[in-house]
Protein backbone atom coordinates (compact mmCIF):
# COMPACT_ATOMS: atom_id res chain seq x y z
CA UNK A 1 0.00 0.00 0.00
CA UNK A 2 1.38 3.42 -0.99
CA UNK A 3 2.33 5.97 1.64
CA UNK A 4 0.01 8.89 0.85
CA UNK A 5 2.93 11.34 0.88
CA UNK A 6 4.66 9.33 -1.86
CA UNK A 7 1.73 9.76 -4.26
CA UNK A 8 1.89 12.49 -6.94
CA UNK A 9 0.49 15.76 -5.55
CA UNK A 10 -2.22 17.15 -7.87
CA UNK A 11 -3.64 20.56 -6.94
CA UNK A 12 -7.01 21.91 -8.02
CA UNK A 13 -6.56 25.69 -7.82
CA UNK A 14 -9.64 27.91 -7.88
CA UNK A 15 -13.32 27.55 -7.08
CA UNK A 16 -15.04 25.20 -4.62
CA UNK A 17 -18.79 25.66 -4.40
CA UNK A 18 -22.22 24.12 -4.16
CA UNK A 19 -23.98 23.16 -7.41
CA UNK A 20 -27.60 23.89 -6.55
CA UNK A 21 -30.12 21.82 -8.53
CA UNK A 22 -33.88 22.06 -8.39
CA UNK A 23 -34.20 19.39 -5.71
CA UNK A 24 -30.77 19.25 -4.01
CA UNK A 25 -27.25 20.68 -3.83
CA UNK A 26 -23.97 18.89 -4.48
CA UNK A 27 -20.29 19.85 -4.07
CA UNK A 28 -18.65 21.19 -7.21
CA UNK A 29 -16.31 23.70 -8.83
CA UNK A 30 -14.07 22.59 -11.70
CA UNK A 31 -10.64 22.69 -9.96
CA UNK A 32 -12.12 21.04 -6.86
CA UNK A 33 -13.67 18.35 -9.06
CA UNK A 34 -10.25 17.70 -10.64
CA UNK A 35 -8.59 17.36 -7.22
CA UNK A 36 -11.37 15.08 -5.96
CA UNK A 37 -11.12 12.79 -8.97
CA UNK A 38 -7.30 12.82 -8.93
CA UNK A 39 -7.56 11.57 -5.36
CA UNK A 40 -9.69 8.64 -6.55
CA UNK A 41 -7.29 8.00 -9.43
CA UNK A 42 -4.21 7.19 -7.38
CA UNK A 43 -2.84 10.67 -6.72
CA UNK A 44 -2.90 12.98 -3.69
CA UNK A 45 -5.59 15.44 -4.75
CA UNK A 46 -5.55 18.74 -2.88
CA UNK A 47 -7.93 21.69 -3.21
CA UNK A 48 -6.58 25.24 -2.94
CA UNK A 49 -9.56 27.55 -2.56
CA UNK A 50 -11.53 29.70 -0.13
CA UNK A 51 -14.93 29.16 1.51
CA UNK A 52 -17.06 31.33 3.74
CA UNK A 53 -17.21 31.12 7.52
CA UNK A 54 -20.71 29.72 7.27
CA UNK A 55 -22.73 26.52 7.32
CA UNK A 56 -22.27 25.87 3.59
CA UNK A 57 -18.50 26.26 3.97
CA UNK A 58 -18.41 23.92 6.96
CA UNK A 59 -20.36 21.29 5.01
CA UNK A 60 -17.91 21.49 2.09
CA UNK A 61 -14.93 21.08 4.42
CA UNK A 62 -16.59 18.10 6.07
CA UNK A 63 -17.36 16.53 2.70
CA UNK A 64 -13.74 16.83 1.55
CA UNK A 65 -12.49 15.32 4.81
CA UNK A 66 -14.93 12.42 4.51
CA UNK A 67 -13.57 11.72 1.02
CA UNK A 68 -9.99 11.65 2.28
CA UNK A 69 -8.90 15.04 0.91
CA UNK A 70 -6.84 17.47 2.95
CA UNK A 71 -8.53 20.76 3.86
CA UNK A 72 -5.29 22.32 5.11
CA UNK A 73 -5.16 24.67 2.13
CA UNK A 74 -8.80 25.73 2.06
CA UNK A 75 -8.91 29.28 3.37
CA UNK A 76 -11.89 30.51 5.41
CA UNK A 77 -13.22 34.01 4.70
CA UNK A 78 -14.96 36.01 7.44
CA UNK A 79 -16.54 38.53 5.06
CA UNK A 80 -17.70 36.68 1.92
CA UNK A 81 -20.02 33.65 1.71
CA UNK A 82 -19.30 30.20 0.32
CA UNK A 83 -19.79 30.03 -3.45
CA UNK A 84 -22.98 28.68 -5.02
CA UNK A 85 -24.09 27.96 -8.58
CA UNK A 86 -27.63 27.41 -9.77
CA UNK A 87 -27.73 24.55 -12.32
CA UNK A 88 -30.65 24.19 -14.73
CA UNK A 89 -31.27 21.75 -17.56
CA UNK A 90 -33.01 21.94 -20.88
CA UNK A 91 -30.87 18.94 -21.94
CA UNK A 92 -28.94 16.45 -19.74
CA UNK A 93 -25.87 16.96 -21.93
CA UNK A 94 -25.93 20.75 -21.65
CA UNK A 95 -26.34 22.10 -18.10
CA UNK A 96 -26.84 25.86 -17.75
CA UNK A 97 -25.08 27.63 -14.87
CA UNK A 98 -25.83 30.82 -12.94
CA UNK A 99 -22.67 31.56 -10.96
CA UNK A 100 -23.24 33.90 -8.03
CA UNK A 101 -20.77 36.75 -7.48
CA UNK A 102 -18.69 38.16 -4.62
CA UNK A 103 -18.13 34.87 -2.86
CA UNK A 104 -15.19 33.56 -0.83
CA UNK A 105 -13.21 32.00 -3.69
CA UNK A 106 -13.14 35.38 -5.43
CA UNK A 107 -10.83 36.50 -2.61
CA UNK A 108 -8.20 33.75 -2.48
CA UNK A 109 -4.94 35.01 -0.93
CA UNK A 110 -1.41 33.89 -1.77
CA UNK A 111 0.81 33.21 1.25
CA UNK A 112 3.94 31.32 2.33
CA UNK A 113 1.91 28.18 3.00
CA UNK A 114 0.67 28.10 -0.61
CA UNK A 115 4.13 28.91 -1.94
CA UNK A 116 5.56 25.87 -0.13
CA UNK A 117 2.70 23.65 -1.34
CA UNK A 118 3.13 24.70 -4.96
CA UNK A 119 6.82 23.87 -4.87
CA UNK A 120 5.91 20.30 -3.84
CA UNK A 121 3.25 19.75 -6.53
CA UNK A 122 3.62 17.43 -9.52
CA UNK A 123 0.56 18.95 -11.27
CA UNK A 124 -1.67 22.00 -10.90
CA UNK A 125 -4.98 22.49 -12.70
CA UNK A 126 -6.58 25.93 -12.89
CA UNK A 127 -9.24 27.62 -14.99
CA UNK A 128 -10.63 30.97 -16.09
CA UNK A 129 -13.66 31.45 -13.83
CA UNK A 130 -11.73 31.89 -10.56
CA UNK A 131 -9.81 34.75 -12.21
CA UNK A 132 -12.89 36.98 -12.51
CA UNK A 133 -11.80 39.15 -9.54
CA UNK A 134 -8.36 40.80 -9.44
CA UNK A 135 -7.56 39.41 -5.96
CA UNK A 136 -8.05 35.77 -6.88
CA UNK A 137 -6.51 36.26 -10.33
CA UNK A 138 -3.26 37.56 -8.83
CA UNK A 139 -3.23 34.85 -6.14
CA UNK A 140 -3.65 32.12 -8.78
CA UNK A 141 -0.77 33.43 -10.89
CA UNK A 142 1.45 33.82 -7.83
CA UNK A 143 0.71 30.16 -7.07
CA UNK A 144 1.60 29.12 -10.64
CA UNK A 145 4.83 31.13 -10.51
CA UNK A 146 5.81 29.22 -7.37
CA UNK A 147 5.68 25.79 -9.06
CA UNK A 148 8.85 24.02 -10.15
CA UNK A 149 9.96 23.63 -13.75
CA UNK A 150 8.88 19.96 -13.77
CA UNK A 151 5.33 20.64 -12.56
CA UNK A 152 2.58 19.82 -15.09
CA UNK A 153 0.56 23.06 -15.16
CA UNK A 154 -2.79 22.49 -16.86
CA UNK A 155 -5.06 25.33 -17.96
CA UNK A 156 -8.60 23.99 -18.21
CA UNK A 157 -10.18 26.92 -20.06
CA UNK A 158 -13.72 26.21 -18.82
CA UNK A 159 -15.48 29.41 -19.97
CA UNK A 160 -18.60 30.26 -17.98
CA UNK A 161 -21.13 33.05 -18.64
CA UNK A 162 -19.11 36.18 -19.48
CA UNK A 163 -16.38 35.64 -16.89
CA UNK A 164 -13.40 35.84 -19.23
CA UNK A 165 -11.17 38.38 -20.96
CA UNK A 166 -8.51 37.99 -23.61
CA UNK A 167 -5.73 39.21 -21.31
CA UNK A 168 -6.62 36.63 -18.63
CA UNK A 169 -6.58 33.81 -21.16
CA UNK A 170 -3.30 34.90 -22.75
CA UNK A 171 -1.65 35.11 -19.35
CA UNK A 172 -3.03 31.68 -18.42
CA UNK A 173 -1.85 30.04 -21.65
CA UNK A 174 1.62 31.52 -21.08
CA UNK A 175 1.70 30.01 -17.57
CA UNK A 176 0.59 26.52 -18.69
CA UNK A 177 2.27 23.47 -20.18
CA UNK A 178 -1.01 21.88 -21.30
CA UNK A 179 -4.35 23.41 -22.22
CA UNK A 180 -7.64 21.53 -22.25
CA UNK A 181 -10.79 22.93 -23.83
CA UNK A 182 -13.90 21.80 -25.72
CA UNK A 183 -14.85 22.57 -29.30
CA UNK A 184 -17.08 25.51 -28.32
CA UNK A 185 -14.15 26.99 -26.40
CA UNK A 186 -11.85 26.48 -29.39
CA UNK A 187 -14.27 28.58 -31.44
CA UNK A 188 -14.59 31.22 -28.73
CA UNK A 189 -10.84 31.48 -28.13
CA UNK A 190 -10.19 31.71 -31.86
CA UNK A 191 -12.68 34.57 -32.11
CA UNK A 192 -11.40 36.46 -29.06
CA UNK A 193 -7.74 36.07 -30.02
CA UNK A 194 -8.44 36.80 -33.68
CA UNK A 195 -6.92 33.54 -34.89
CA UNK A 196 -7.57 32.63 -38.50
CA UNK A 197 -7.97 28.84 -38.35
CA UNK A 198 -9.76 26.18 -40.38
CA UNK A 199 -9.23 23.06 -38.28
CA UNK A 200 -8.50 21.85 -34.73
CA UNK A 201 -5.00 20.93 -35.89
CA UNK A 202 -4.34 24.46 -37.11
CA UNK A 203 -5.67 25.90 -33.83
CA UNK A 204 -3.46 23.58 -31.76
CA UNK A 205 -0.38 24.31 -33.85
CA UNK A 206 -0.93 28.06 -33.54
CA UNK A 207 -1.38 28.26 -29.77
CA UNK A 208 1.43 25.76 -29.15
CA UNK A 209 3.71 28.01 -31.18
CA UNK A 210 2.46 31.23 -29.56
CA UNK A 211 2.57 30.03 -25.94
CA UNK A 212 5.18 27.23 -25.95
CA UNK A 213 2.63 24.63 -24.84
CA UNK A 214 3.64 20.98 -24.61
CA UNK A 215 0.13 19.71 -25.37
CA UNK A 216 -3.34 20.80 -26.47
CA UNK A 217 -6.36 18.65 -25.65
CA UNK A 218 -9.74 19.27 -27.32
CA UNK A 219 -12.69 17.33 -25.89
CA UNK A 220 -15.67 16.46 -28.08
CA UNK A 221 -18.15 14.85 -25.67
CA UNK A 222 -19.45 11.54 -27.00
CA UNK A 223 -17.05 11.80 -29.98
CA UNK A 224 -13.97 11.50 -27.74
CA UNK A 225 -10.99 13.84 -27.83
CA UNK A 226 -8.10 15.17 -29.89
CA UNK A 227 -4.63 15.60 -28.43
CA UNK A 228 -1.74 17.43 -30.06
CA UNK A 229 1.76 17.02 -28.67
CA UNK A 230 5.29 16.83 -30.12
CA UNK A 231 3.93 17.31 -33.64
CA UNK A 232 1.61 14.31 -33.30
CA UNK A 233 -2.18 14.17 -33.44
CA UNK A 234 -4.06 11.60 -31.35
CA UNK A 235 -7.71 11.14 -32.32
CA UNK A 236 -9.35 9.09 -29.55
CA UNK A 237 -12.97 7.99 -30.14
CA UNK A 238 -15.53 8.21 -27.36
CA UNK A 239 -17.44 5.35 -25.77
CA UNK A 240 -21.24 5.57 -25.68
CA UNK A 241 -22.79 6.03 -22.22
CA UNK A 242 -26.24 6.87 -20.96
CA UNK A 243 -25.80 10.39 -19.61
CA UNK A 244 -27.44 11.11 -16.26
CA UNK A 245 -25.86 14.55 -16.07
CA UNK A 246 -22.72 16.01 -17.63
CA UNK A 247 -21.70 18.15 -14.63
CA UNK A 248 -18.10 17.35 -13.75
CA UNK A 249 -17.49 14.86 -16.58
CA UNK A 250 -14.94 17.13 -18.25
CA UNK A 251 -13.16 17.66 -14.93
CA UNK A 252 -12.96 13.89 -14.40
CA UNK A 253 -11.47 13.59 -17.90
CA UNK A 254 -8.84 16.19 -16.97
CA UNK A 255 -7.98 14.46 -13.69
CA UNK A 256 -7.63 11.11 -15.45
CA UNK A 257 -5.40 12.53 -18.17
CA UNK A 258 -3.18 14.25 -15.58
CA UNK A 259 -2.95 11.18 -13.34
CA UNK A 260 -1.97 8.81 -16.15
CA UNK A 261 0.58 11.19 -17.64
CA UNK A 262 2.18 11.51 -14.19
CA UNK A 263 2.29 7.71 -14.05
CA UNK A 264 4.15 7.63 -17.37
CA UNK A 265 1.37 6.47 -19.70
CA UNK A 266 1.62 7.48 -23.36
CA UNK A 267 -0.90 9.93 -24.81
CA UNK A 268 -2.95 7.25 -26.58
CA UNK A 269 -3.56 5.15 -23.47
CA UNK A 270 -3.93 8.13 -21.15
CA UNK A 271 -6.53 9.77 -23.40
CA UNK A 272 -8.45 6.52 -23.89
CA UNK A 273 -8.58 6.11 -20.11
CA UNK A 274 -9.62 9.76 -19.62
CA UNK A 275 -12.49 9.38 -22.12
CA UNK A 276 -13.78 6.35 -20.24
CA UNK A 277 -13.47 8.06 -16.85
CA UNK A 278 -15.36 11.11 -18.12
CA UNK A 279 -18.09 8.82 -19.46
CA UNK A 280 -18.37 7.00 -16.14
CA UNK A 281 -18.87 10.28 -14.28
CA UNK A 282 -21.45 11.47 -16.84
CA UNK A 283 -23.41 8.26 -16.16
CA UNK A 284 -23.72 9.23 -12.47
CA UNK A 285 -25.46 12.08 -10.67
CA UNK A 286 -23.30 15.02 -9.60
CA UNK A 287 -19.74 16.13 -10.22
CA UNK A 288 -18.11 14.05 -7.46
CA UNK A 289 -19.46 10.48 -7.52
CA UNK A 290 -17.42 7.91 -5.59
CA UNK A 291 -16.02 5.56 -8.26
CA UNK A 292 -12.57 4.58 -7.01
CA UNK A 293 -13.05 0.84 -7.56
CA UNK A 294 -14.50 1.35 -11.03
CA UNK A 295 -11.54 3.57 -11.97
CA UNK A 296 -9.05 0.96 -10.74
CA UNK A 297 -10.75 -1.77 -12.77
CA UNK A 298 -10.79 0.45 -15.85
CA UNK A 299 -7.11 1.30 -15.42
CA UNK A 300 -6.19 -2.39 -15.30
CA UNK A 301 -8.38 -3.13 -18.31
CA UNK A 302 -6.72 -0.47 -20.48
CA UNK A 303 -3.19 -1.40 -19.34
CA UNK A 304 -3.88 -5.03 -20.24
CA UNK A 305 -5.50 -4.33 -23.61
Amino acid sequence: MNNINSLPLVIGLGELLWDCFEDERRPGGAPANVAFQANQLGCRGTVVTRVGQDELGNELLEFLKQQGLSVDHVQVDESFPTGTVTVQYSDANDPQYTIHEQVAWDHLEFNEDLSALMQQSQAVCFGTLAQREPASREAIHQCLAATTENCLVVYDVNLRQDYYERSWMERSLAAAKMVKLNQDEVDKLSEIMELSIDSPRQFADQIQKDYQLDAVCITRGAEGCLIYSDGQEYDIPGSPVEVVDAVGAGDAFTAALISRRLLGWDWQQAALFANRVGGLVASQAGAMPVLKQEFEQLSQEIQNS
